[in-house]
């Protein structure tokens, strides 16, 4: 009876072949365990990643959205500022015009 492994020009016997597949199968079935295992945990990784992105998009936009109204709410302000310019200059020369066309007071 020879153990396998011992005598590499002696044929395998039956059992010699159902232990290597025995090995084998133990060894196979470790491998998708521990395959199992890092999928489990790159999966756990990227769903979290995926969370924090849908976390932090909105933030990104909302820090656009703050930054665009404060554009516009200079914008109106610097429009509201000329349209009081505007309305002043008008007042102004209306005064004038006024003042052209009534005779002198003597």
């Amino acid at each position: 009876m020879n153990v396998m492994g011992t005598d590499r020009d002696a044929p395998a016997t039956k059992g010699d072949l159902e232990d290597l597949e025995t090995r084998l199968k133990g060894e196979i079935s470790g491998v998708e365990t521990r395959l199992e295992g890092e999928i489990s945990e790159v999966e756990a990784r990227l769903t979290e990643k995926m969370r924090d992105m849908q976390t932090e998009l909105p933030k990104a936009f909302y820090g656009f959205t703050e930054s665009v109204q404060s554009r516009f709410k200079a914008q109106d302000d610097t429009e509201s500022g000329l349209k009081h310019r505007l309305t002043v200059l008008e007042t102004r020369l209306l005064e004038v015009e006024r003042r052209l066309n009534m005779p002198p007071a003597a």
